[in-house]
């Protein structure tokens, strides 16, 4: 019997009210607008009007002079256990609370975090035959409670995530590690099963977060999700950075107060953190730029006819650099009718239509990534033809991807879905050339939605729209049918970016032993069920190689098959700003982390 991997909503509702401190109600919570719905546009249109904004402005959950950080974040944080949700509003939430061993900063450099040093080959943390990586920690750190952190919760943490039971997310980034083991009390040794160019996979960045062994002990395997202390634990985990939790209502806000047991807590600033999930980009934008009710708000995602004349108001500044990930529409190689039942999107089912290369080939050629990029993104993405657009050196200048729907049309023809005559949809066999094609409620993606149904349109496919909350279509998969793991569409659409600079686990999310089941709880990475055996050969080739520059043609070499396999379609490179009061000082970019990695140094200033 599938073991659940996320309570009733009952449950956390009750969790919830255990963690609710004495707040003499100083947040009133802020009102969300009501569910973006898909706009339409018969075949053939060129111009789409983005989704109407509502013009109120979020009610602000403090005063100006409070000492209080007021954070809006249009996706609402669930959990704060970031190894059981892949999701970046989580990862983001936990990231204030944990902390890994090290972070990439603004400039895509390593920095330490609960590491002293960055290990390199030069003060032999690296092993020179590349088989381990050494971490030298810091010896000063308390976790909140007091208690001192040290080598054995990084031990235990790999434990933690690597225990099948578990249904921890992050089980790849531990796919090469064969032991890590605590020499003493600050110093832990990660050993390879092979030899690897690329040894901070693991413990970096806001995938890498370490969790404390007291408060998680009972909690590895099926407990992780089930035992009433772990369900507590994963809302309010214990950690080590400047900040813990005070209160929290999942799906809605998460309250953080100073840690007092910070290793630096004289120098930080704010006496509280809110974060507000939930409501829009738009009216998050507004509060921070026009009403000046909050001091930042993360991934503007709002079309450019909404948020230009927003951010024309000049209250505030954008905070962007490098990519802030690439839209793309993924395909499903599993077939997700319904009437399947239990196997519906199992790798064993392929999809009668999508399994057709000449048919994802047409798909992508229809798309108008230019329309897309020049009607709703403007400055904040440009159209791109690769799946890996950072870093620089990895980016492949080979491809090209203008729209052409002649060519798309002759690819159908050639795969037998032919166009009745007087009809306006292709058919083969009697059946309709009909696609699902869902993704998150957001204003600027329901307007992606239906330039690229009109695009489709144009060359014979009918394509059936869906949007969910981004809570629920980014969030846990058991017991939610609609999330983008489990996939039951023929066609979805999110963002997504590296983890670490050297793309390994990038690359990895579509190799075979990826693939999403339900046998594994929909945890792993590779939610298209994509298996090609060529493309795992050569992303070993990719993990095994040491040379710089031949390390960055196989990164090359990567994306190329991905895209001529047309397995996933790239649409635009986002530059999507971030945007910050003018008197908040701290936040930067960063392209492989979170964007709260420094916020333990965030302040006002005058």
């Amino acid at each position: 019997m599938l073991r659940k991997r996320i309570w009733t909503l009952m449950t956390v509702g009750m969790l919830a009210a255990t963690l609710l401190s004495a707040c003499g109600g100083n947040s009133a919570p802020m009102p969300t607008t009501a569910p973006t719905t898909a706009p339409t546009a018969a075949a053939g249109t060129a111009v789409v009007e983005p989704t109407a904004i509502p013009a109120e402005s979020p009610t602000p959950v403090a005063s100006a002079n409070s000492g209080t950080l007021k954070i809006l974040y249009s996706q609402a944080i669930t959990v704060l256990n970031p190894y059981l949700s892949s999701g970046s509003k989580d990862l983001d939430g936990a990231t204030i609370i944990l902390e890994p061993l090290a972070h990439y900063n603004q400039d895509d450099e390593l920095v330490p975090a609960l590491a002293a040093e960055i290990p390199s080959l030069d003060n032999g943390g690296i092993a020179a035959d590349y088989r381990s990586i050494t971490w030298k920690l810091k010896s000063d750190v308390l976790w909140s409670d007091g208690t001192p952190f040290s080598a054995d919760d990084v031990v235990f943490t790999w434990k933690y995530c690597t225990d099948e039971a578990t249904g921890c997310v992050w089980t790849s980034l531990f796919a090469n590690v064969e032991q890590i083991e605590a020499l003493d009390a600050t110093t832990v040794k990660i050993t390879w099963k092979q030899p690897t160019p690329n040894p901070f996979t693991t413990f970096v960045s806001r995938s890498g977060l370490i969790l404390q062994q007291a408060q998680f002990a009972n909690c590895i395997g099926a407990n992780a999700m089930q035992d009433t202390n772990c369900q507590a634990a994963n809302l309010a985990p214990i950690g080590t950075n400047a900040y813990k939790v005070k209160e929290f209502r999942p799906g809605d806000m998460v309250i953080y107060e100073k840690n007092p047991n910070y290793r630096d807590a004289a120098n930080t600033y704010f006496d509280l953190v809110e974060i507000k999930g939930g409501g829009d980009p738009a009216s998050a934008a507004r509060a921070v730029c026009e009403t000046g009710e909050a001091d930042f708000t993360g991934n503007l995602q709002v079309t450019k006819a909404v948020l230009e004349p927003i951010l024309a108001a000049g209250m505030c500044d954008t905070v962007a650099g490098g990519s802030a990930g690439v839209e793309r529409i993924n395909f499903n190689f599993a077939n997700p009718d319904p009437a399947l039942g239990e196997q519906r999107s199992e790798p064993d089912q392929p999809n009668p239509i999508l399994n057709d290369l000449r048919v994802r080939q047409a798909i992508a050629k229809a798309i108008d990534r230019q329309m897309i990029a020049e009607q709703l993104f403007g400055s904040s993405g440009v159209p791109t033809c690769n799946i890996s657009v950072i870093p620089q050196a990895y980016t492949s200048t080979s491809l090209t991807c203008e729209r052409d729907v002649e060519g798309a049309k002759a690819l159908l023809d050639a795969a037998g879905w032919l166009m009745p005559e007087g009809g306006k949809v292709r058919e083969r066999d009697g059946q309709p050339l009909r696609l699902s094609f869902q993704t998150n409620i957001n204003a600027l993606r329901q307007s992606e939605q239906a330039i690229i149904k009109s695009n489709l349109a144009d060359v014979g496919i009918q394509v059936d729209l869906e949007a969910y909350d981004s809570s629920v279509f980014f969030g846990s998969a058991a017991d939610n049918e609609h999330t983008m793991h489990q996939f039951f569409a023929d066609l979805q659409m999110y963002s997504n970016r590296p983890m670490d600079y050297g793309l390994d686990s990038y690359f990895q999310a579509w190799i075979c032993a990826e693939v999403n089941a339900r046998e594994n709880q929909w945890t792993k990475a590779n939610d298209l069920r994509y298996c090609n055996a060529d493309y795992d050969a050569l992303y070993n080739q990719f993990v095994s190689e040491f040379d710089p520059s031949k390390r960055a043609e196989l990164a090359k070499q990567l994306n190329d098959f991905l895209i001529n396999d047309a397995v996933v379609i790239p649409l635009i490179n986002r530059l999507t700003p971030n945007a910050k009061a003018k008197n908040l000082d701290g936040p930067t970019h960063s392209s492989f982390d979170s964007m709260f990695w420094n916020i333990a140094t965030w302040k006002r200033v005058p």
